[in-house]
């Protein structure tokens, strides 16, 4: 037998060229299909994982898949805004826990999350450099978007205006770095995160003023016992100071205060369950469980799969019968190579045999290659989950 592997070892490197083309073509029919099967089932594990943790999502009545994939991903899209009363409405059913989330902006590309300190203990976050962005103006990054911008503890982050030609749009905001969370291989590793009334002053709702007596006299327009009126050019703040923080506020009712989702965490299946129905009986907004959403979503994308899964197979027998033809034609052309076997006196399987361990060699290095290939591809290829 070592003499027929030394041969077949041999007849190898002689046809280095097509052992190497039959190796790339069978590695890549069995790559394709392999990687595909396991990238579907690692991001099924993920998006299940995220949503199963997430008890129930509240909105305004519009596209739940659009609700979910926002709350818990932070996937831009334009939401209709919810309300604070609407948090107070679901705080006063006494069912659970209400998290705010507001998710409008971004700053250097990166989704702003602006949410309460109840989150970062849903979500078990912790900082790992500084401290939770418990001030306005205050924000933490996660810990992707630490390390892709460079930033940490002390730094500066800007907002990305929303308008940069509108005037009378709020300015970008300078926003305080207050800390690192560390990593949790997540969504939230690709998130900035600050308080919501941080969220809004970047929508203009609230802002602060500077000191009167520090403001030119050719800014005022009328002074009363009640209040000033300033000139236009009088801008708001686009910084939070410890020396101005108190001068922020808001006009208007604070039940009125936008919001673009509601993360509701109840204590238990009937609680949950029973504030699933209350709101949506009620229809003043939409209350989702994300674990039903992403089910829907990947029913259909796994009868998608199912086709695909039916083309690889395809391919692999496809590949398959090509390379049995490629032997078969070889075998023929050596059939005077096979003969001088016999010649020598070898048994009469082993011309057979020979061929045989030739393709079992070149069915393990494409077995072994495509493995590889496919840990490598799995391993450095981004999270696509992260980027719904």
């Amino acid at each position: 037998m070592s003499g027929l592997l030394y041969l077949a070892w041999r007849h190898a490197v002689a046809r280095r060229w097509r052992v190497a083309l039959l190796l790339a073509c069978v590695t890549l029919s069995l790559w394709v299909p392999w990687t595909a099967a396991r990238l579907a089932a690692q991001y099924d594990a993920s998006l299940r994982a995220r949503a199963d943790a997430t008890p129930l999502v509240i909105g305004a009545e519009g596209n739940r898949f659009d609700l979910t994939f926002a709350a818990l991903y932070f996937r831009p899209t334009k939401l209709n805004p919810v309300t604070m009363a609407d948090l107070e409405r679901v705080q006063g059913e006494g069912l659970g826990v209400a998290i705010p989330m507001h998710l409008r902006f971004t700053a250097q590309r990166e989704p702003i999350v602006a949410t309460s300190p109840e989150y970062y203990e849903f979500r078990g976050l912790r900082a790992a450099r500084g401290r939770l962005p418990l001030r306005l103006g205050a924000c933490a990054l996660g810990a992707g978007v630490a390390e892709r911008l460079g930033l940490g503890p002390g730094d500066a982050l800007h907002s990305d205006p929303t308008e940069l030609y509108d005037i009378a749009r709020p300015p970008a905001l300078k926003m305080r770095v207050s800390g690192v969370l560390a990593p949790t291989g997540g969504p939230d590793d690709d998130a900035v995160f600050c308080d919501v009334r941080t969220a809004w002053i970047l929508e203009g709702i609230a802002h602060g003023h500077g000191d009167r007596d520090e403001i030119d006299e050719d800014l005022v327009l009328a002074e009363t016992d009640d209040g000033v009126a300033y000139n236009g050019a009088l801008i708001s703040y686009a910084e939070v100071t410890p020396e101005n923080e108190a001068s922020f506020h808001y006009h208007g009712d604070s039940a009125n205060l936008p919001l673009s989702a509601i993360l509701a965490v109840p204590p238990d299946e009937r609680s949950q369950t029973l504030l699933l129905s209350e709101i949506n009986a009620r229809r003043l907004a939409l209350c989702v469980r994300p674990s039903d959403v992403i089910e829907d979503l990947l029913g259909v994308v796994f009868k998608i799969k199912r086709f695909f899964d039916l083309v690889g197979a395809f391919f692999v027998a496809t590949t398959a019968v090509l390379v049995a033809l490629v032997f078969l034609l070889a075998t023929r052309l050596r059939a005077g190579e096979l003969r001088t076997l016999d010649r020598m006196g070898a048994p009469r399987a082993a011309a057979a045999t020979l061929v045989g361990v030739e393709i079992v060699g070149v069915a393990a290095l494409a077995t072994l290659s495509a493995g590889l290939l496919s840990e490598l591809t799995v391993r450095w290829l981004p999270d696509l989950v992260s980027a719904f």
